[in-house]
């Protein structure tokens, strides 16, 4: 094992944001004895801070863009590019919804924005903890709450003006404005006391208390937007602007990478070089990158197979037999911290059988989760046991409580205790209510057409009706975000660092989480609290399990199975390099052979 590709855990590890069981679990998955990652341990905590967390005056200071970079291209052994240019295009079956970085809540129009726009921090694309983007570095000070971040000095907009702290100031205020359209509001107003400019490119965030997830939940969240932009605009209008829309490219400025070109709903997105970008040994290599937009998944095979796309995100069902009859090609696959799940509406409100929390287990025992991962995903899944992804710090299957295996007897005790008893069609009834729902999904999947007619059958074996609607993407967000539906199901992608509050806490409903369930615990909040401001990584773990033991006893989301992720690139496209952290970050660094 190169130990470059170590180093990176380990000064996780010394900085406090992985625990020692994460580190060990991690070392190990890269190919480390468990009892070797246990010593490396030991001894990194044995010794000095390393440069993640190095001291200062008064605190520690994080690690700096550079260095970061530097680890970044050594961990991953990026190839030089050998010719400059060109075109990737990238094929997906589901269009981007918006081009503002407040606002999406997918993660394709988080690809297209986030090389757009920045964050002061980001995601590190080798093990997922924070690290500088539109910062040099940050420092904390010894009260723990103080968090200054300095501006790399050079930072421009697209059209040529300078990012300032004014701008920074600017775009966290209107992340924590009443009337602003972005569902990340409630998590940064738990964690954000203030946002304060110390000089033009110098500002302070300061946390409500110490907080283990601070940078991530703050400088890692807020999108960096510039005010001489979006001062004028009321921010309730901000989703129907042409700077979000894409309607006016003038107003579509970033401090990113890559330069906005256009957006024609239904077809594509283009975005290109940013000759200027402010870091000039970063400028990517490609002249363009396209986000186009196809039927259906066979659709997206076919164009990488005939050199249409460059890269696609692979179906399960296709991968084995890509695999086979197409073996120029690269595919890639990995853990991630995604999941496949539906989601209730519990409302009180709308009087759902949802409100009931045995009929939301029932659900959950009625499916075989394991065939769904073997069949549906390819075995390019598992299924899922508690609320935490594969790659979060706090995966712990064995901690987990309630484990619905697949018992469909349990279903129909739970559901005959509760009341819902079978009518004369075999659909069970209650107070004069038949257990018959709706269950929209986004229409042009490959995947929910296996999977959704199987669950549709299975909770029918119980006695329970699901009606199944396909609608467009964007329409079922905007049906979830108002809670007008019954049921739906989706993906979800979370972070590594194991908070999941912006799904489950009581104030974390739309617009201001993802809370699509409506579900509350007052436990559940009381421990989001303690386990934000828990700096011992193990106790901080120990806090987060018993926060998905919560929402899993109780079955908050039906949860199916943690998925890896296979994406399928032509031979031509180099440094393309995804994994389970950062599907994407490499493309600013990717290179394509041209006749």
């Amino acid at each position: 094992m190169n130990s470059v590709h170590i180093q990176p855990l380990l000064d996780s590890l010394r900085a406090g944001q992985l625990s020692r069981r994460a580190f060990v679990r991690r070392a190990t998955a890269m190919g480390i004895s468990a009892s070797a990652a246990t010593m490396m341990a030991r001894h990194a905590l044995a010794q000095d801070a390393s440069p993640a967390a190095s001291p200062v005056a008064g605190g520690t200071k994080s690690i700096t863009r550079q260095e970061y970079l530097a680890q970044l291209k050594e961990h991953f052994e990026l190839e030089e590019p050998q010719q400059e240019g060109g075109q990737i295009i990238y094929v997906e079956t589901t269009d981007i919804r918006t081009l503002h970085p407040h606002l999406y809540t997918d993660v394709y129009s988080g690809l297209i924005s986030g090389y757009i726009y920045e964050f002061l921090a980001g995601g590190s694309a080798i093990d997922g903890t924070p690290v500088p983007s539109l910062a040099d570095y940050w420092e904390v000070a010894d009260d723990g709450v103080t968090h200054t971040f300095y501006i790399a000095e050079n930072a421009t907009w697209h059209d040529g003006e300078p990012v300032t702290a004014d701008d920074v100031v600017f775009s966290f205020e209107s992340m924590l404005d009443e009337n602003t359209l972005s569902v990340r509001r409630s998590g940064v107003a738990l964690a954000l006391a203030s946002v304060n400019k110390v000089d033009d490119k110098t500002v302070q965030l300061v946390s409500n208390e110490p907080m283990a997830t601070f940078v991530q939940e703050t400088a890692g969240t807020v999108g960096i937007i510039p005010k001489h932009i979006w001062e004028s605009v009321d921010i309730a209008e901000w989703g129907a602007d042409p700077g979000s829309t894409g309607q006016d490219p003038s107003r579509v400025i970033g401090s990113g990478p890559f330069r906005f070109v256009e957006w024609v709903l239904g077809d594509h997105a283009t975005i290109e070089r940013n000759p200027d970008y402010w870091d000039q040994e970063n400028v990517p290599v490609i002249d363009q990158l396209i986000y186009r937009v196809v039927a259906d998944p066979a659709s997206a095979v076919a164009s990488l197979q005939t050199g249409e796309a460059d890269i696609i995100e692979v179906p399960f069902a296709t991968a084995d037999e890509l695999r086979q009859s197409n073996p120029e090609l690269v595919l890639t696959e990995f853990d991630t911290t995604s999941m496949n799940y539906y989601y209730t509406n519990q409302d009180e409100s709308r009087g759902t059988p949802f409100t009931e929390i045995p009929v939301r287990q029932a659900l959950h025992y009625a499916l075989d989760r394991d065939l769904i991962a073997e069949t549906v995903y390819n075995g390019y899944a598992i299924r899922a046991v508690g609320t935490q992804p594969v790659l979060s710090i706090a995966y712990d299957p064995e901690s987990v409580e309630t484990d619905y295996v697949y018992d469909p007897d349990m279903a129909r005790q739970l559901l005959d205790e509760a009341g819902w008893t079978e009518g004369g069609d075999g659909i069970r009834e209650k107070d004069g209510n038949r257990l018959s729902f709706e269950l929209l999904y986004a229409e042009g999947s490959a995947t929910y057409e296996v999977q959704i007619p199987y669950m549709q059958q299975a909770w029918l074996d119980v006695g329970i009706e699901m009606l199944p609607t396909a609608v467009p993407f964007p329409t079922l967000i905007e049906q979830a975000t108002a809670g007008n539906f019954d049921m739906a199901i989706a993906g979800f992608q979370w972070t590594v660092d194991g908070s999941q509050g912006d799904m489950f806490r009581c104030d974390a409903a739309p617009p201001n989480g993802f809370n699509r369930m409506r579900y509350c615990n007052e436990r559940y909040d009381e421990l989001d609290v303690q386990q934000r401001r828990e700096l011992d990584p193990d106790r901080r773990i120990e806090l987060l399990l018993e926060q998905s033991n919560i929402a899993n006893n109780e079955a908050a989301a039906g949860i199916n199975v943690f998925s890896r992720d296979i994406f399928g690139s032509n031979p031509r496209v180099h440094n393309f390099l995804p994994n389970g952290y950062s599907n994407y970050w490499s493309l600013q660094w990717a290179w394509v052979e041209q006749d």
